[in-house]
């Protein structure tokens, strides 16, 4: 199938370009959020930037929408209605923005564009309505098990910490780095001015992934997000982890991997706990490594979207 597909969420996409699909991106001049193309990403060749003049010309078969404002842009660019001549379906990345139970998502109100949310938890939380839903798990491209956590540190992942705060859980850190020292990776951490933190930077996947492995153990701090995959990526490069018990971070890690948990003192004293027994770090690394395979693991993400997708031709 030939998709048109907005480069959104990078991690996102890195998975989903993976497929067997011809996958068309939006490029605009400025690359803003309505056209980031590739964005410089080693994607396969089948993921092609397109300028929005050229699409009437390509036989799109279905389009990918991930935000409300981009069906307004497929009529535009396409001259084509979503879910009516143009098969479609929109992916549900976050949990509900305001309340919790009682938010009413988008597309609530339409029957004839499947809604598919990337975790359980959000498909429980946001008033669907009549949409028609989906639950498709992330999957991670393996980066391999790359853990040797030499360095008695604890890794954490936070973009725009300063800016977030308390959403993914920039005030927990001092709790942790009074446990152990902290690695703090991320876009715009280096505003970030915490005792025991050190701010390191927004490195490249690969360079990330290989620094990340090196620390002891990693640690999610998010209070309310959809699933962060940079967990499912420390859980694939056989971390051990510490994560708040929050979202679908609650469901994703099995005791034998770490510690999911509410109690904030009890994560503080599972990272002293691994930062001090590398052999029990290592073990659990392992389970999480196994379960993150098992259950986030590429063949089977892109086997469920295939078969959305081939249920949309007509």
């Amino acid at each position: 199938m030939e998709l048109l597909v907005w480069h959104v969420h990078g991690s996102w996409t890195t998975a989903f370009v993976q497929g067997k699909h011809s996958y068309l991106l939006p490029t605009v001049d400025d690359r803003g959020p309505w056209g980031r193309g590739r964005y410089g990403r080693p994607w396969p060749d089948s993921a092609v930037e397109v300028v929005p003049g050229e699409l009437r010309e390509r036989d799109v078969d279905a389009v990918v929408l991930q935000r409300p404002e981009e069906i307004e842009l497929t009529r535009r660019w396409l001259g084509r209605e979503p879910g009516a001549d143009l098969p479609a379906v929109y992916v549900e990345h976050n949990t509900p923005r305001e309340h919790a139970a009682t938010s009413r998502h988008p597309l609530a109100d339409q029957r004839d564009i499947p809604l598919v949310h990337v975790t359980h938890y959000n498909e429980l939380m946001w008033d669907n309505g009549i949409a028609p839903t989906v639950v498709i798990d992330h999957g991670i491209v393996d980066p391999g098990h790359r853990y040797t956590g030499e360095l008695a540190r604890a890794a954490v992942l936070i973009n725009e910490p300063v800016r977030r705060g308390r959403v993914v859980g920039t005030d927990l850190l001092p709790v942790i780095a009074r446990a152990a020292p902290v690695d703090l990776y991320g876009i715009g951490v280096t505003d970030l001015d915490v005792p025991g933190v050190t701010p390191v930077g927004d490195l490249a996947s690969d360079d990330l992934h290989s620094e990340m492995a090196t620390r002891r153990v990693y640690v999610h701090t998010a209070r309310w997000t959809s699933l962060g995959l940079s967990l499912l990526e420390a859980m694939h490069l056989g971390m051990p982890v510490a994560a708040v018990a929050s979202a679908e971070a609650a469901t994703a890690v099995p005791p034998d991997a770490g510690l999911v948990s509410t109690d904030v003192d009890d994560l503080a004293s599972t990272v002293s706990t691994l930062c001090a027994d590398p052999d029990l770090a290592t073990r659990m690394g392992k389970s999480a490594r196994e379960y993150a395979l098992a259950h986030f693991g590429l063949p089977a993400f892109l086997r469920r979207w295939d078969a959305l997708l081939d249920s949309l031709a007509p």
